[in-house]
């Protein structure tokens, strides 16, 4: 039987400081978490919403080592940037702290010392080391990660492992580490887990029960760097704590500054629901490891529910922050000014809940265009306009109900339940494709009733008709604003209502801290908003008589605009000029890898070669073959002909006068029946064309060479 908790307590994954917020982590995190706290708030429910800065780890040290700057310039920069956009976008957490704070390094360290009594063993710093991927074979895989197929690796599975610092080849030592002994709870989590939680999404439960089936190992909870929380142990120098150990105690120290007198309510009583909002690369660490080190100190609560989704792709291609593959948000704010809630629409419909799913910019477009502005935007706009041009922009009285009527506001509180049951459980591209069924009902109503055309002959028929369809902009008003805040807002505007949005926990206990929101940070944030007027909330959502009539309505506004082509074609030419230099670049990597050196001659060996200059004096293809040319060549000794394979790169036109060198003493073969007395020294690359070795200037013919 389900619980019914008093209070929830959200957690959104601490974003890597390292770089911005891009739609990736949107699409997977943020997004869902937000619709899913801005839901339960209307309802009236307590919930606690809980995110900060992941400020240490070794690739913040890397960036830093990069551009020549401290990691605490890095995550000072990325963490604004992070906040900032997050607000941008009407993600408002009731607090955004950081991993650097001195609440956290304390928190960490306590836990650590709880938990400390365990065994040392060797360890090999991972993010370090790069390598082939032992698993799909992509390059530059890391010691703890394949970026490409999501694999959890070991530095030692590593294919050719090297420094991802210096290129060099790595030598193992021995140090001392710390580790949390994981296979001593595997019993405890099968049992939790696989038992207790079949309820948990398939792709959560699957990778769950694999690693439980695969057998739990021990798992460092230290690491050789200097930039993170120091290992609070004697002996312990240059070391500090994993970040998988001390990100997800985050959300603990970001509560405890936040709520300092009430914070345990939150972690330590059964009547508060934990959910963890998180992509699928953190399934391990937020339902195995950190339960076990909750269950471990043994006075926190677990987590109910751990909503992982899957990977959203950037058109058709895996997004990378390093490669620059991605669509950034505090870019999308800065160069779509005012549609925040496309790119949340976009996101929520595309969101990859089951499986890994695509962004596109002519989706985006098409999504914006065709259901936004074609559905949403177009039924209220109509219904506002309609309602001015007959009646003032009041809203007119029922007077002469149809049959139509009332099945079509019937029609309103089963899509509701669905909703309902859609985001209870956790499936929000499900929940909102109900919410725009609301108003594809409002469309067909208007279609079908044509008011335009009743005012001519009938306007009682026509105040009932526009009663109707104001009645279900209403409920679009209330049933958008976990999904579209900043719409929802403005048509609310333009009915001249409010909203219920429930409260927050903003303003936080005692003294303000430095990481807390002020008074004027937030956007779309209406939790706590009193409002003189007429007032909805979600129990108002599919009630027939929502706008009492003669309820004065505002100008009718536009609740989107439409996105035209060049908008999405300048963005798609971003990202081939992205592609396109990618290419190149790997092209210009893989040209540069240089072959193992051949085994060593001796002086004298050397010295037989006679390398001499020569000029090619006629060039003609060998008949029947692709890539044979046939040289005359004048060696300053005689003339003689060279059969060379250079026939797919250089034409018999390009060679003819060319000034080239050659291995004179090579014994003469026969190719195609042609006597061949030489060979051209050539160089090749990796990209596989053969180039000349020539002199930088014109010398006689039959120079010495060596």
């Amino acid at each position: 039987m389900e619980k019914n908790f008093k209070r929830t307590l959200v957690t959104c994954a601490l974003p890597y400081a390292n770089g911005p917020v891009h739609i990736g982590h949107l699409a997977g995190v943020y997004v869902p978490a937000d619709i899913y706290v801005r839901y339960l708030r209307m309802r009236g429910e307590d919930v606690l919403y809980v995110c900060g800065s992941d400020e240490h780890g070794v690739p913040i040290t890397i960036k830093a080592q990069k551009e020549g700057c401290t990691p605490q310039d890095i995550v000072d920069r990325y963490h604004k940037i992070i906040k900032d956009s997050f607000t941008g976008l009407g993600i408002n957490f009731d607090i955004y702290s950081r991993t650097s704070s001195e609440t956290h390094h304390k928190n960490a360290s306590d836990f650590f010392k709880k938990l400390y009594d365990e065994e040392t063993n060797t360890f090999l710093a991972d993010r370090y080391i790069t390598g082939t991927c032992p698993r799909c074979g992509a390059e530059g895989a890391y010691g703890d990660q394949c970026e490409k197929c999501g694999a959890t690796l070991s530095p030692d599975e590593l294919i050719n492992p090297k420094s991802a610092l210096s290129g060099g080849e790595l030598v193992k030592k021995e140090t001392k580490h710390w580790y949390l002994p994981l296979d001593q709870y595997e019993g405890w989590l099968s049992e939790w887990i696989l038992d207790g939680h079949k309820e948990w999404r398939s792709n959560v439960y699957g990778q769950c029960k694999s690693w439980i089936d695969g057998g739990l190992q021990p798992r460092a909870v230290s690491r050789d760097l200097n930039w993170g929380v120091p290992v609070p142990v004697e002996g312990s120098e240059g070391k500090v704590l994993y970040v998988w150990f001390d990100a997800p105690i985050g959300y603990i120290s970001n509560t405890q500054e936040l709520l300092p007198e009430s914070w345990e309510t939150w972690w330590k009583n059964e009547d508060t629901k934990l959910v963890h909002f998180i992509g699928k690369d953190n399934i391990v660490f937020h339902c195995i490891v950190f339960p076990s080190m909750l269950k471990a100190d043994g006075s926190y609560i677990l987590p109910d529910n751990v909503p992982a989704n899957e990977f959203l792709n950037l058109e058709g291609d895996k997004i990378s922050t390093s490669r620059g593959w991605a669509v950034w948000l505090h870019e999308y704010l800065e160069q779509f000014p005012g549609q925040e809630d496309v790119l949340r629409y976009v996101l929520t419909a595309n969101a990859p809940e089951t499986k890994d799913n695509d962004f596109s910019w002519k989706d985006f477009q098409s999504r914006n265009n065709s259901e936004l502005v074609a559905i949403l935007g177009n039924f209220v706009n109509r219904a506002v306009v309609l309602t001015h041009k007959y009646f003032e922009g009041r809203v007119p009285a029922d007077l002469k109900p149809e049959a139509i009527d009332a099945e079509t506001l019937a029609q309103i509180q089963p899509l509701k339940d669905e909703m309902q049951r859609y985001l209870d459980g956790y499936k929000f591209r499900e929940a909102l494709k109900e919410a725009m069924n609301i108003a594809r009902l409002g469309n067909k109503y208007l279609t079908d009733t044509e008011p335009w055309k009743v005012a001519k002959t009938d306007m009682d028929r026509t105040a009932s008709i526009l009663n109707v369809s104001l009645q279900i902009c209403a409920s679009l008003a209330v049933a958008f604003e976990p999904f579209l805040p900043f719409s929802a807002e403005k048509l609310r505007g333009i009915l001249n209502v409010g909203i219920v949005a429930g409260s927050d926990h903003r303003a936080g206990e005692g003294a303000p801290s430095v990481n807390r929101y002020t008074a004027e940070e937030g956007a779309a944030l209406h939790t706590g908003v009193a409002y003189d007027g007429l007032t909805l909330s979600w129990d108002d959502l599919g009630k027939a008589a929502l706008l009492p009539a003669g309820h004065q309505l505002n100008p009718a506004a536009l609740l989107f605009a439409k996105i035209e082509d060049e908008v999405v074609d300048a963005q798609i030419a971003r990202l081939e000029a992205i592609r396109a230099e990618r290419e190149a670049a790997a092209k210009a990597e893989e040209a540069a890898v240089v072959t193992p050196q051949k085994e060593e001659c001796t002086f004298d060996d050397f010295q037989k070669m006679d390398i001499r200059t020569a000029t090619v004096l006629e060039a003609e293809r060998v008949p029947k073959t692709d890539k044979l040319l046939k040289l005359t060549i004048d060696t300053g000794i005689d003339k003689r002909v060279i059969v060379s394979g250079i026939a797919e790169q250089y034409s018999p036109e390009e060679m003819v006068g060319k000034q080239i060198c050659i291995l004179a003493n090579l014994a003469p073969r026969k190719i195609r029946g042609i006597e061949s007395k030489g060979m051209i020294l050539m160089a090749r690359q990796n990209d596989g064309k053969m180039r000349f070795i020539t002199p930088q200037e014109t010398l006689c013919n039959g120079a010495e060479i060596g």
